[in-house]
């Protein structure tokens, strides 16, 4: 195997494909990321046996050929050399080494063969649809910091993505929740998801998949069967596996009836809340809410570091109400909204809150009330 690349293209697609290799792992190859040339094209690919992240990039391919060598030093490697260089890479069969070439540095890398590298992506996906980049970041953005971390409910650390029957059409909606808090979005069903599979897709594939997307203008190839997802983003492609566990009716936690609306300014809610929330206790983070005519009262009261009240001018006419909230969660939500008013539908102390976005109807928030 002969090629040249351009270091920068090299650095681009190594960045994204060995972010998914593991530093310590006891299968010695899973380290290793392949490298396949041929024609005029250069493939990536790399994994740690739960996802799968492919690229390619053009090369002028000398002779054609597969090899894998350890990924997070050829990262390195790469990284280091002049910007604008060309990359000469060569593999000696006989020695059982990649040789990398840039000006005057030359590096020699060990290697394993190309044919015990795992394959992720085998197999038929059924469902096939496209979704743009920004659209699918944004089902993301708006659920992902509601994913439980908790292991022992496995079937909740990760987004659940299904078709749903919304009140104006079918969607294509992902569902989040940790038990304290639950995170909705949805986007109207995109052509040809109708009838797939409601899948959970794992933490790490969501922050992967994050990543990969971050400032990308292209539209999204989503194909999915009820144990993979595979992602197609230009020339990158992420396959995962998924969450084999039953997402719960989180309908049934999502309230109905609660008829008392609280109408606030988002960014003073958010500043007030951060302000009393630095007297709290690291473990309670408990924030009270104090609900009048038109008036809203957040305090804090902490044993053992003091307390805190801040008042805020409020649009509320139901009866008073006094109801206590995590106050990380409270802000993890305030932060999703992008309208500048925040809508509060309560029912009482003890039942779960709704939270709505007034310039956003796609997105709901519902958060469980604490003791204080």
């Amino acid at each position: 195997m002969r090629l040249v690349i351009e270091r920068g293209e090299l650095l681009r697609a190594l960045g994204h494909v060995t972010s998914v290799v593991e530093r310590r792992t006891t299968i010695p190859i899973l380290s290793n990321v392949l490298i396949r040339a041929s024609g005029q094209t250069l493939e990536l690919k790399a994994t740690d046996l739960e996802r799968e992240v492919t690229e390619e990039v053009k090369a002028e391919v000398g002779a054609a050929g597969a090899v894998t060598v350890p990924a997070h030093i050829l990262h390195d490697i790469v990284r280091k050399l002049p910007e604008g260089s060309q990359v000469d890479i060569r593999r000696d069969a006989e020695k059982e080494r990649l040789t990398l070439a840039a000006g005057q540095a030359r590096f020699a890398l060990q290697t394993l063969g190309p044919e015990d590298f795992p394959d992720l992506a085998a197999g038929e996906l059924g469902h096939s649809f496209a979704v743009l980049a920004k659209d699918l970041k944004r089902l993301i953005d708006k659920t992902r910091f509601a994913i439980s971390t908790e292991e022992t409910r496995y079937y909740l650390n990760g987004i659940f993505l299904h078709i749903a029957d919304a009140g104006n059409g079918p969607t294509l909606r992902a569902v989040a929740t940790d038990g304290h808090r639950l995170a909705q979005a949805e986007l109207t069903r995109p052509a040809g998801a109708e009838g797939m599979p409601g899948v959970i897709i794992p933490r790490k594939t969501v922050h992967e998949l994050q990543r990969l997307i971050e400032d990308s203008a292209e539209t999204v190839s989503v194909a999915v069967s009820p144990a993979k997802v595979r992602f197609e983003i230009g020339s990158v492609t992420l396959t995962s596996k998924l969450i084999d566990g039953t997402f719960p009716d989180y309908g049934r936690v999502i309230p109905q009836n609660n008829d008392k609306e609280l109408r606030v300014e988002n960014a003073a809610f958010i500043s007030a809340v951060d302000r009393v929330s630095t007297i709290a206790s690291e473990r309670g983070r408990a924030v009270k809410l104090n609900l009048a005519k038109d008036k809203l009262v957040l305090s804090v009261n902490n044993p053992e570091g003091g307390s805190a009240t801040e008042e805020l001018a409020v649009t509320y006419s139901a009866s008073p109400l006094e109801i206590g909230f995590n106050a990380k969660y409270l802000l993890d939500i305030a932060g999703q909204l992008e309208g500048d008013e925040a809508r509060f539908l309560l029912a009482d102390p003890g039942s779960p809150t709704m939270i709505r976005d007034a310039e956003d109807e796609a997105a709901l928030y519902v958060l469980m009330p604490m003791r204080v």
